[in-house]
């Protein structure tokens, strides 16, 4: 693994539309993520501006340039306690702690901020790196999601993870 890259952690704002459609273009982002092939510019713009200004969403920035994001999603009513997480990495920046330094914003975001007890999210089974970077942060496997999207001509399984703080 090579050595992390001093990234800047920051609230994403709509002038970051360029950098996230160029990062959301890339082959492998595209892959671990359920977004279509050949976003538009137009798309990424119109949902920084549309989401919900309480769900957080960060960028990981290097030399202003996007190699990351993440971003909770909370739970309405009785889910209010929970929120979905989805993040990626910039094909150029994967595997150089990156991923780890979103995580860690996320974790300490939904615990010391936002009191939540439970994160979840979907992974493909055939995604190991993610995966463990899930379980260094005490996510645990849920079960398995079969056929639960199309991808590269085929359907591909998901794992539902979950971590779950203060609940017996």
């Amino acid at each position: 693994m090579s050595e992390a890259p001093a990234v800047t952690l920051r609230a994403s704002r709509i002038e970051d539309a360029i950098g996230l459609h160029e990062m959301h273009s890339q082959p492998r982002f595209r892959w671990g993520t359920l977004r279509p092939r050949y976003p538009s510019i137009d798309a990424v713009r119109k949902w920084l501006e549309t989401r919900p200004s309480d769900n957080p969403h960060i960028v990981a920035e290097l030399d202003g340039r996007i190699i990351g994001d993440a971003g909770l999603d909370l739970g309405k009513g009785r889910r209010s306690h929970a929120a979905s997480i989805g993040m990626g990495v910039h094909d150029d920046f994967a595997g150089r702690g990156v991923g780890t330094a979103l995580m860690a914003a996320l974790v300490d975001t939904a615990d010391n901020w936002l009191d939540l007890k439970r994160l979840e999210l979907t992974v493909w089974t055939d995604n190991a790196p993610a995966q463990a970077l899930y379980r260094k942060f005490g996510f645990v496997e849920e079960g398995v999601l079969r056929a639960y999207a199309y991808r590269d001509g085929a359907y591909v399984d998901a794992l539902a993870m979950a971590r779950l703080r203060g609940i017996g």
